[in-house]
């Protein structure tokens, strides 16, 4: 089967498409945005940034791609195709479904975020995975050059976690991964049991980029720290530590002998680190090799 497609459009910025696919085995309905550089693709395709929260990502990651790629020499940021994948909304989320598609199994279920709403469920990210690489790859293969070899995954929080947790199940669906302020201590870290049973690919084992904003450490904002809840918010910090557990992940990783980065973005908290954590995933994604020195 194949995803149905239920609307298109134009939008955001030039050169820029969005498609309301149906997912072939749910009923589903996700948005998932594509962006093309000018100009013909190489031989090989685009190589592609896959975004996750795709309404919250596309806008930011299109202008850093056209502000700097236009510059290779004063950037080294090459070109390439950004495909976010979001709803059918204006809004930057849907708490609700990003909750499921986001959230790996096995899940659980939580009271509803307003009063008369539904269970929120979290655990269906397998439903997602299986979305993205098994209808939406598929469909834009259709209508889009792009490399089936070099494709990069990035995703904040839980998107972050997402794509740990598809790293951990299928290493080799993406080349590249950036997981920003990863959710790893969620639902008592039962990401690390997908961990303890990961084996890295013998080749081309994929590049890991982790980071997280410096408040999202022990210590908080200072436009937080005379804050009626500012006692709260050190409780949650103590029990998420965002900046301990990626920091850790990325140790890990390295001794496994995966390539692997880890930054602390400045004076960034969990959510204002998003358009930073969106400019290094496309350096890390699309970053030109270094020029070999010339010599007289």
């Amino acid at each position: 089967m194949s995803p149905k497609l239920l609307a298109e459009g134009q939008g955001l910025a030039p050169r820029t498409r969005w498609f309301d696919l149906e997912d072939s085995i749910t009923g589903a309905v996700r948005r998932v945005f594509l962006w093309l550089p000018e100009g013909p693709a190489p031989q090989a395709g685009w190589p592609a940034l896959w975004m996750l929260d795709g309404n919250a990502v596309i806008g930011t990651a299109i202008d850093a791609m056209r502000a700097q790629a236009f510059w290779p020499t004063g950037t080294g940021l090459g070109w390439g195709a950004l495909v976010a994948v979001g709803y059918p909304s204006d809004a930057p989320y849907d708490s609700f479904r990003r909750s499921w598609d986001l959230g790996p199994p096995p899940g659980r279920s939580y009271p509803p975020f307003h009063e008369g709403g539904l269970e929120v469920r979290t655990g269906g990210g397998a439903e997602m995975a299986r979305f993205l690489l098994e209808d939406v790859r598929p469909f834009l293969d259709t209508i889009a050059p792009l490399d089936p070899d070099n494709r990069a995954l990035f995703g904040h929080s839980f998107g972050g976690l997402f794509a740990l947790w598809l790293l951990f199940t299928q290493p080799a669906a993406f080349r590249h991964v950036i997981a920003a302020s990863p959710a790893i201590t969620w639902e008592e870290s039962f990401l690390l049991e997908y961990l303890a049973g990961f084996t890295p690919p013998a080749t081309t084992a994929p590049r890991v980029h982790l980071s997280a904003g410096e408040w999202e450490g022990d210590i908080l904002a200072p436009f937080q720290r005379a804050a009626p809840d500012a006692e709260f918010r050190l409780a949650e910090k103590a029990r998420t530590r965002t900046v301990a557990a990626a920091q850790e992940m990325a140790r890990t990783l390295a001794a496994m002998g995966i390539e692997t980065h880890y930054e602390t973005y400045a004076g960034e908290t969990h959510m204002s680190v998003l358009p930073v954590a969106i400019n290094r995933a496309l350096h890390w994604a699309f970053a030109l090799p270094p020029e070999e020195p010339t010599h007289a």
